[in-house]
């Protein structure tokens, strides 16, 4: 069956075979995560999969690009970002604010895609530490996929280079208050000469999303991908695909963010107007990049999808800049976009 590239064919696929199979993998999860024998362990896993099924849900498209395969593909994909979302509960709502804590913590990500790799105790550095082996069969299902892909090795790499700048930030935004910007902006300075023009907090924003590692391991499954195709999407996906993600995250999350006292990367723009403008040099930049890749037609409908998914929120209504900022970075896709965002609108509020 052939790779959607249009709005209709995208959401048939969606339906009929991306969400089933997420829910199944999410339904599996949920139970272990009910038998976890730590309460506040226990809690936080539970919490992560009821608050962001729609993370698993958006990350399982990349699936469809491992055509008959799919299946295996959101395998891999439920079970890595519901280690990324239950870690970033962790951390959140942490116990400690040590950044040894949460380095041990998300070597469970760096371990997830190295299948030979001995495991650690993820839990040594805090109080809380009997997960009844959950966070351990989340890697070891990951693993298993990736144990089977026979070209696994083409894109590694890549994928371990964008979970490495993940872990960098993990670390850095959740350790205390005072220390957050500075490290944030040191781990800038790092990177900053292989970089195009952009904030610290741009290029922490373009860190903090896994959806180059699924496209990367989804792509791996046709056995026609090259080591440079990889290369691509990972040049396409970082930084300008993952920082759109997560700057659309951002900023439906303003008013929650205030509230919890959490960094929130667009609140460290000056203004709306600031805010739309960079969002949409994203957006444009996401375009131009995925342009190059294969099923290119499927990549810029993600990039569309990325819009309709995030400012179709309930939380966009209730906040009249960010409503604003909305209406203005959605003509920005086009009539397919504003179906899409009308597709996502409805299914948020009819489940």
């Amino acid at each position: 069956m052939p790779i959607p590239t249009h709005f209709l064919s995208l959401t048939t696929r969606m339906i009929l075979q991306v969400q089933p199979a997420t829910h199944a993998c999410l339904r599996h999860w949920k139970r272990r995560a009910a038998d976890i024998p730590d309460p506040e362990l226990r809690r936080q896993a539970e919490a992560s999969i009821a608050a962001k099924t729609f993370h698993c849900e958006g990350g399982s498209l990349y699936g469809l690009l491992a055509g008959p395969r799919y299946r295996e593909a959101v395998a891999f994909i439920v079970a890595y970002q519901t280690i990324s979302d239950y870690l970033d509960n962790l951390c959140d709502r942490s116990t400690s604010q040590d950044p040894q804590d949460f380095r041990a913590l998300h070597e469970a990500m760096e371990q997830a895609l190295s299948p030979a790799a001995p495991t650690t105790a993820y839990y040594r550095f805090r109080r809380e530490r009997d997960d009844g082996g959950y966070l351990a069969a989340l890697v070891e299902a990951c693993r298993a996929v990736l144990a089977r892909l026979p070209a696994y090795d083409l894109g590694a790499g890549a994928v371990r280079d964008l979970a490495s700048l993940y872990i960098d930030l993990q670390v850095h935004k959740h350790v205390r208050c005072d220390e957050r910007v500075p490290r944030l902006k040191a781990w800038y300075d790092e990177h900053r000469d292989h970089l195009p023009p952009m904030s610290w907090y741009e290029f922490a924003a373009c860190a903090g999303s896994t959806l180059g590692i699924f496209c990367i391991i989804s792509q791996l499954f046709n056995p026609a991908t090259s080591a440079a195709q990889v290369a691509a999407v990972k040049k396409a996906y970082f930084p300008w695909v993952q920082g759109l993600h997560i700057l659309l995250d951002y900023l439906i999350d303003q008013e929650e963010d205030r509230g919890g006292r959490d960094l929130n990367f667009c609140s460290c723009y000056e203004n709306s107007a600031e805010i739309t403008a960079r969002l949409s040099h994203f957006y444009r930049q996401a375009q131009a990049s995925v342009a190059v890749l294969p099923d290119a037609g499927f990549h810029h409908l993600i990039n569309r999808g990325l819009l309709s998914i995030y400012l179709a929120d309930h939380k966009v209504a209730r906040q009249k800049d960010v409503n604003t900022i909305s209406r203005k970075l959605l003509r920005l896709g086009g009539l397919e976009t504003f179906f899409f965002y009308l597709h996502c609108w409805l299914y948020r509020r009819l489940t």
